[in-house]
């Protein structure tokens, strides 16, 4: 399935072995993903990242994105749906990473709530999920914006990259909370 989320601010498109080679400068930027278990800083290692990313794509738990900005004409990131639960109709929006520049210029907020009108709207889910480094208070500032609350904190959750292992916050926004919301 060929999902392509867009507005006039930013544009999300299916992340390909064809495509993510636009995001190796952004990639390589320094502390990019310090909150993130994910290994993106080197082209081989972007690379492993999305061969993994379209390997849980064809598994239908993941459905990864390049961002790309318009006011920018710039791709900016990478983002996805993940850990797809079709049976209980719960998945993540998770694996997000946007270049510095990108970073506080409100392109976030857009893709998010595109990304949660189509969960919610088109394949019909009935939550969404956000997990986040206890440490990284302007994430969880964002998704709280969008309407989500705090469920709960998993403690000593994920190793990241330096051998630190975080505590996950957990948060969540219902489908029925996002209709209120989003009208």
């Amino acid at each position: 399935m060929e999902i392509i989320l867009e507005n006039d601010r930013v544009k999300l498109l299916p992340l390909t072995l064809e495509n993510y080679q636009n995001l190796i400068p952004i990639a390589s930027e320094k502390k990019l993903v310090q909150y993130s278990p994910s290994d993106i800083e080197t082209p081989e290692a972007l690379k492993n990242y999305v061969i993994t990313a379209l390997e849980q794509q064809d598994q239908k738990t993941s459905i990864p994105f390049i961002i790309f900005d318009r006011a920018a004409e710039k791709f900016a990131g990478s983002t996805r749906y993940m850990n797809v639960n079709w049976k209980n109709k719960v998945l993540h929006i998770g694996s997000t990473w946007i270049g510095k520049e990108f970073q506080g210029t409100g392109l976030n907020t857009e893709m998010k709530q595109l990304m949660l009108n189509y969960a919610f709207t088109n394949l019909d889910f009935e939550k969404v999920e956000f997990r986040i480094d206890e440490r990284n208070i302007r994430s969880g500032k964002a998704v709280e914006k969008l309407g989500c609350t705090l469920e709960g904190i998993l403690r000593e959750d994920v190793y990241l990259l330096d051998g630190f292992k975080r505590n996950t916050c957990c948060y969540g926004l219902l489908r029925d909370e996002w209709k209120m919301i989003s009208n």
